[in-house]
């Protein structure tokens, strides 16, 4: 496993890194797969993202014996509300909710306090005035966190805290999907000035760079509101996603989140691949404009007041998109909350960090799965 230095912070990551995100409500049998092998394979960054008790369980139970092999981050401000994901800005909430990871985890430390979910400078100044940024700076004066990071969709959001000198890492996603981004490569040449490290979330784009000769929707362009449908290369493999990413200015990381061992280890396939498997040339002309609003399941649109789990709601509507098959209809009717259960209350359109249009997507899984099956 090859290794690199965050930033100029002198601590050193795999460039492979773990995200336990799709590990979320998966068996203990299927977490420890995966953190084994992980670990295993020479992957020592692991992101713990959420708070609810099983999850952390069955991530604590993994990790026992482990614990000087990783280096753990953890979100500061990632919460829940009623079984879902909630972001939170009380201090209060966010110190309880460390000390109960720290305990379920049995840690007296974590390596990366992780400023969860900043959006905009606004959100920033929020964070600074209730107190979250001097909280995170406290734990790293402390002992209990060794450095201190941010999480952003944003690439403003992302240089205001470099240039105001009050992070050391920032995680940001990095795929070939957001090639042109309007002022990505300036946020990655910054940081790397200021020697603060990049951890690269969402390498695939939250899987969707990896349906294969496939169809796949994109939403609108940045800039004209058009919509368009993509066909993925037929060839295109995680393998290149990787090697694009880490072939990034400054980018320490590739934060690879997946749901099994397999994933994993098609991700892994990086670390002994050639010169020519690791070619990702031929896909930039596919990438040559940025779009926007298209879902990558993450869920930071949570929490609904009616339950409804949008990231796989929408997800599963994505897959029925590209032929309805009764597998996939029965993934839909295993959803405990309904796309009818809407109430288009807009809450999640206001938090998606990606233009998506949420309350659309919610009618057209009720037309594709409720109104056509009757």
């Amino acid at each position: 496993m090859e290794y690199r230095q965050i930033g100029s912070t002198g601590l050193d990551v795999s460039v492979i890194g773990l995200g336990t995100e799709y590990l979320n409500k998966q068996s203990q049998e299927t977490v420890a797969s995966v953190v084994h092998t992980a670990i295993e394979r020479g992957v020592n960054l692991v992101d713990i993202l959420f708070t609810f008790d099983r999850y952390l369980e069955t991530l604590g139970n993994a990790l026992e014996g482990y614990r000087e092999n990783v280096i753990l981050q953890v979100h500061i401000g990632s919460g829940e509300y009623k079984g879902q994901y909630k972001k939170t800005r009380s201090v209060a909430q966010c110190k309880k909710l460390l000390e109960k990871s720290l305990s379920i985890l049995d840690t007296p430390y974590v390596d990366i306090a992780n400023i969860h979910f900043v959006n905009t400078v606004n959100q920033y100044d929020q964070l600074l005035e209730s107190g979250v940024v001097e909280f995170a700076h406290e734990l790293k004066e402390e002992g209990v966190a060794r450095l201190v990071g941010m999480s952003t969709h944003s690439v403003s959001a992302a240089v205001d805290a470099v240039k105001r000198g009050i992070v050391d890492v920032i995680m940001i996603q990095i795929n070939l999907a957001n090639n042109v981004l309007p002022g990505r490569n300036d946020m990655l040449a910054a940081c790397a000035r200021a020697g603060v490290g990049v951890l690269a979330m969402k390498p695939f784009a939250g899987g969707k760079l990896l349906q294969r000769n496939k169809k796949v929707r994109i939403g609108k362009y940045q800039t004209g509101g058009l919509s368009l449908t993509k066909k993925m290369s037929s060839s295109i493999t995680p393998v290149q996603c990787i090697s694009y990413v880490l072939s990034q200015v400054g980018v320490s990381s590739a934060m690879t989140g997946v749901k099994n061992a397999d994933e994993l280890k098609a991700a892994l396939a990086y670390e002994k691949a050639g010169d020519q498997e690791k070619d990702f040339s031929g896909l930039l002309e596919d990438f040559q404009e940025y779009v926007t609003g298209e879902c990558v399941y993450c869920n930071h649109c949570l929490p609904c007041p009616s339950s409804i789990d949008i990231g796989q709601t929408i997800r599963v509507l994505d897959t029925a998109q590209q032929g309805l098959t009764p597998e996939i209809r029965e993934l839909y009717e295993n959803l405990e909350v309904k796309a009818s259960d809407c109430t288009e209350c807009g809450s999640c359109v206001e938090r998606c960090p990606f233009d998506v249009a949420v309350t659309e997507k919610m009618k057209e899984a009720i037309q594709l799965f409720e109104k056509s099956s009757r």
